[in-house]
């Protein structure tokens, strides 16, 4: 497994959302099943907050702007929100956290079964 440094509050989210998802969920669609279907962070001032002292505001404007040009060709986020900012930095952060997790590239076209789920997540705790 990378040895990558990733958010541990980023990490814990993706652990306990493993801990409802339930086994026969396609490993290809885990990432939008964490990080995409329900908020990281709610309300602006917390979202504020978390930005601050985690990437940085501008930190994670620049992520999500490369992330976005890159991957859509243009920026969607309203950067204006931090709500909206930190959701996305989340959903961009998730991904990376996922791909250091050798069990999930390995059925990223299966059906995960619950001893996938265990191991994903025995996996994510070793990234923190």
């Amino acid at each position: 497994m990378k040895q990558t440094t990733h958010n541990s509050e980023l990490v814990n989210y993706a652990i306990n959302g493993l801990s409802n998802v339930n086994p026969g969920v396609y490993g290809c669609d885990l990432h939008d099943e964490l990080f995409n279907t329900d908020y990281f962070i709610i309300g602006y001032a917390a979202a504020e907050k978390w930005l601050i002292d985690n990437p940085g505001i501008f930190a994670a404007i620049d992520e999500i702007k490369e992330y976005e040009e890159f991957n859509f060709g243009q920026v969607t986020t309203d950067l204006s929100s931090s709500e909206k900012v930190v959701n996305m930095y989340a959903y961009i952060k998730g991904e990376e956290i996922l791909a250091d997790c050798p069990t999930l590239q390995q059925k990223w076209d299966e059906r995960l079964e619950q001893e996938d789920i265990d191991q994903i997540i025995e996996e994510l705790n070793e990234l923190l």
